[in-house]
């Protein structure tokens, strides 16, 4: 079982805070299409034949390309892979994209899930992101959506700006769940170098984040997705049961997916790939028939700390019996030696063989898994 993920590198403007690689311009649309249509032949053989249950559209925003090249690139997947029928096709998408003719086109194609970017349905919060649509669009595309039949839908919210108060915070939670959305992706805000929101601050034409809004907003999010029934199954994710994002959490179990696109990964188990973040030099190099991406043979070690990187991330968490039986007693020992203080902290607790984040865990949660990670074998 494995994914496939397809980079779409093309936006309107970039916003603020994002670090993601993406053009501001269409230029060079055609001449993508056409290279991402033979990178799919040259890349055809590195999943080894292994069935396909999600492909994913993402960027960059992947709803700026019409229907009709969506469902070129989803058929000429299925001229080299083995599509499952039920696979699970998410398209990214922002709400000025998303109008009742596009959404009308968009649900004859073969794409079933829809994760659109709201982010915030507060005006203020969307000028401080710099966010191409209004609050008015952002609700009305939603509706439009599950008017259209997209019932697997997903909205990304964001938290810990400076300009959402905490009651626009419940408002914006208590909007999205009241639409019996099955998935809610809730990240809090983070200033990337280089970006556009980063230069801002320093130059104090905005306000910073702060540590203290986001621990608040975090625990209003827990609380308030629980009063709604979403099942907090990651760090940033939230679901009705049974609604997980099947391609995202194939990526927290360790499942094989290969990238397409300029700046996309790919992962086979035993190595890890990724392509040029340049839309000029990606094209030109599948142009000649060579993909432009490196690539390195993951250790032991690697391995090791990737799995307690991801399975940590989950409501799962950390199996010790997959640690014995992957990596070995000596990776066992050392995981339950260095887990032993946060146990004790209360920061994670173990329910059977699984290792888990508690609610104070997760917003340690990237050095809790950096001290259970092996020392290199270097």
């Amino acid at each position: 079982m494995a994914g496939i993920y397809i980079h779409i590198p093309f936006c309107k403007q970039k916003c603020y805070y994002c670090n993601f690689f993406s053009v501001a311009s269409a230029k060079y649309r055609k001449n993508f299409t056409d290279s991402l249509l033979k990178e799919i032949t040259l890349q055809k053989d590195y999943l080894e034949d292994e069935e396909i249950h999600s492909i994913y559209f993402g960027g960059g925003t992947p709803s700026l390309l019409n229907p009709s090249e969506i469902s070129n690139i989803i058929g000429e997947l299925r001229k080299v892979h083995r599509i499952n029928q039920s696979a699970e096709i998410t398209l990214e998408a922002n709400p000025d994209e998303l109008s009742r003719e596009y959404l009308k086109e968009l649900h004859l194609t073969p794409v079933n899930r829809l994760s659109v970017g709201i982010q915030s349905f507060h005006q203020e919060d969307l000028i401080y992101l710099g966010r191409v649509h209004d609050s008015r669009q952002a609700m009305d595309c939603i509706h439009d959506a599950l008017d259209t039949g997209f019932i697997n839908l997903s909205v990304d919210l964001i938290y810990g700006m400076p300009t959402l108060i905490s009651e626009n915070w419940i408002n914006n939670l208590d909007r999205a769940a009241s639409y019996g959305i099955p998935h809610i992706s809730a990240y809090a805000l983070t200033i990337e170098p280089k970006t556009a929101i980063h230069h801002y601050i320093k130059q104090g034409k905005i306000l910073p984040v702060t540590e203290e809004q986001v621990i608040s907003h975090f625990n209003i999010l827990c609380d308030t997705m629980y009063r709604h029934g979403y099942q907090h199954y990651e760090i940033s994710n939230f679901c009705k049961e049974g609604w997980y994002s099947r391609h995202n959490t194939s990526y927290w179990q360790g499942k094989k997916y290969l990238g397409l696109g300029p700046s996309s990964h790919s992962f086979n188990g035993h190595s890890r790939q990724w392509n040029i973040a340049h839309l000029g030099q990606y094209i030109q190099s599948i142009d000649l028939g060579t993909v432009p991406c490196e690539c390195e043979i993951l250790t032991l070690v690697q391995k090791y700390d990737e799995y307690i990187m991801t399975s940590l991330r989950t409501m799962w968490g950390c199996d010790l019996n997959i640690i014995k039986e992957n990596f070995g007693e000596v990776y066992l020992t050392h995981f339950m030696c260095e887990a032993k203080e946060y146990l004790n902290s209360g920061m994670i607790f173990q329910e059977g063989s699984r290792i888990v984040l508690t609610r104070k865990g997760i917003l340690i949660a990237d050095r809790i898994a950096s001290d259970l990670f092996m020392a290199d074998e270097g």
